[in-house]
């Protein structure tokens, strides 16, 4: 048995998940949206990577990115891995891919700022 918050509603349900061979059994969920994340949760859990990635810009040596759809979880630490190895030497705009394809997931990882400014 695994206990799990729904996060994809106000409601919040505390969720309790029993996972054996052949089925996935939910038990508090409010709405349907809570057994379909304790399902993907169980199944597949994902996340939205959110961070930075150097430049050469002196007046902005950071570029905050993140990743365009969720990752699985187990490849966090691997995309993070890829995404310090960047180093961002053109200006882009907000939503601009800075990596595509990223590990070959065809997920990109995108700016979430703009570093060009209209003059």
């Amino acid at each position: 048995m695994k206990a799990l918050i729904c996060i994809l509603c106000p409601n919040g349900c505390t969720l309790s998940v029993s996972d054996d061979q052949s089925e996935i059994a939910v038990a508090g969920q409010k709405c349907k949206r809570g057994l379909e994340f304790a399902i993907a949760e169980t199944t597949n859990p994902t996340r939205t990577l959110c961070t930075t990635v150097k430049t050469i810009f002196p007046e902005m040596p950071v570029l905050p990115v993140r990743s365009a759809t969720a990752i699985p979880k187990d490849r966090i630490f691997d995309v993070m891995t890829a995404i310090n190895q960047v180093m961002v030497t053109e200006a882009l705009g907000c939503g601009m891919p800075v990596i595509t394809d990223v590990l070959g997931l065809d997920i990109d990882i995108i700016a979430t700022a703009s570093m060009i400014t209209n003059q």
